[in-house]
């Protein structure tokens, strides 16, 4: 009995790499998302500034906000903020993906294997 085997590693990894990117860009957002609701300015400039992107040929994302103030408002403590507003709007989410991120890439690999 003469059996044949076909190695398609290459393919595989090139759809796995796919897959995790598409992974990785889809934690981004999630992560956009959740911070969006907690960001203290709900309407203006702060908010609307917020952007996620990816890096698929290092599999590394970015979530930022864009203003001159972000990072202080992001920081500072003791601002005051409307009930479910809160300082660390971008760090808190992050922390909080830490089970579902990975998840989600595990997912995405799997579909596109």
């Amino acid at each position: 009995m003469t059996m044949t085997a076909k190695w398609h590693g290459a393919e595989a990894k090139a759809k796995a790499k796919r897959g995790a990117a598409r992974g990785v860009a889809l934690w981004a957002e999630h992560v956009l998302e959740q911070s969006r609701r907690v960001v203290p300015v709900v309407e203006g400039t702060l908010r609307g500034s917020a952007t996620a992107s990816v890096d698929e040929g290092a599999l590394r994302a970015a979530v930022s906000y864009d203003t001159v103030y972000a990072c202080r408002q992001h920081e500072e403590m003791g601002y005051q903020h409307s009930a479910g507003k809160t300082a660390k709007y971008l760090e808190n989410p992050l922390n909080e993906s830490q089970r579902v991120g990975p998840q989600i890439v595990a997912r995405e690999i799997k579909a596109a294997l």
